[in-house]
């Protein structure tokens, strides 16, 4: 029978980077589920200040090198998965805690410098408080948006031995920021090493496509519920997810046209497949139905996704 693991908020069950070197906190069998809480993602352990200026506490302690990225649960060890299969994740819950933050500007990047508001002085933080009954945040200016809560960051190590950012989404998965993973999504990854070795974190309360500032609303979350599986039965080179919304298809590049073009030939495949039509056919239904929609574009790699509602070809 598939187990329920609960994993605790611990020194010994949080990391800041990938590495396929890392020790499992746990192993799992084909059809369990992981219960767990998360920190946000710059590991904010209270909620934050913005007024007179921002300050935070965090968890501690913490390695300057070896913890210098999102902080995650994991890595999750599934038992009798290989490199080469594909690793079904079935995203059954996500609560956000009530408070997260927000801010733009304040550091260098290609986003930032396009505004001129790479300076620290140009550094504007926003609180928000959360409310999980109707589903509102409000921030402490009094605007309120619409909360969609997903994690930004679901994935496996790279391959190779050695330390491995955090920042840039992977082939199998990583800082993705793909809001529309929310619950009830199920997501299909490459696995890339024996034991699969499953990290996540990086709560968002919402965010729009793109994240165009590079921050979302970064919360943790009080519940995570992911049940992990294996299929050999549906090869995948990259993300693909089925959401309540519809299939999507993810590619990821520094160039967005590359990134583009993986995502469509993606989709393409998976229409071919589900539909039982030749790919020249896939593509001039996807013309038809498929949105190519912008990911991210703050974390090195760029995303794009393609996304097929459900019921838009019958």
């Amino acid at each position: 029978m598939p187990t329920t693991h609960t994993i605790p908020l611990n020194r010994q069950t949080l990391h800041g980077h990938f590495s396929p070197d890392l020790a499992p906190i746990l192993r799992v069998q084909p059809g369990d589920t992981v219960v767990a809480c998360t920190l946000d993602a710059n590991w904010y352990t209270e909620p934050i200040t913005v007024e007179p200026s921002f300050s935070g506490v965090k968890f501690a302690p913490l390695d300057p090198e070896l913890d210098a990225g999102h902080a995650m649960i994991g890595p999750i060890y599934v038992e009798g998965s290989k490199a080469g299969q594909t690793l079904a994740v079935h995203i059954r819950d996500l609560r956000p805690e009530p408070w997260g933050w927000s801010a733009t500007g304040g550091y260098p990047s290609w986003i930032n410098d396009t505004f001129g508001i790479s300076g620290r002085e140009h550094r504007v933080w926003h609180k928000w408080d959360l409310d999980l009954d109707r589903m509102i945040g409000r921030d402490e200016r009094g605007h309120t948006v619409t909360l969609k809560p997903f994690l930004g960051l679901i994935g496996m190590p790279p391959p190779e031995s050695g330390i491995h950012s955090t920042t840039p989404p992977y082939a199998w998965g990583g800082n993705m920021d793909c809001k529309s993973l929310v619950t009830g999504s199920m997501l299909y990854l490459p696995i890339p090493v024996d034991g699969a070795l499953l990290s996540f974190g990086d709560g968002h309360a919402a965010q729009g496509d793109g994240e165009v500032s590079g921050i979302a609303i970064e919360c943790g979350m009080s519940r995570v519920e992911l049940m992990l599986d294996i299929r050999d039965d549906f090869p995948v080179s990259a993300p693909v997810a089925n959401t309540p919304e519809g299939w999507l298809t993810m590619g990821l590049d520094a160039n967005l046209n590359v990134a583009a073009m993986s995502a469509l030939e993606a989709m393409v495949d998976l229409m071919a497949r589900l539909f039982s039509v030749e790919r020249h056919e896939a593509l001039a239904l996807a013309s038809t139905v498929v949105d190519l929609r912008v990911t991210q574009i703050a974390n090195r790699v760029y995303g794009i996704h393609a996304m097929l509602p459900h019921g838009a070809v019958r």
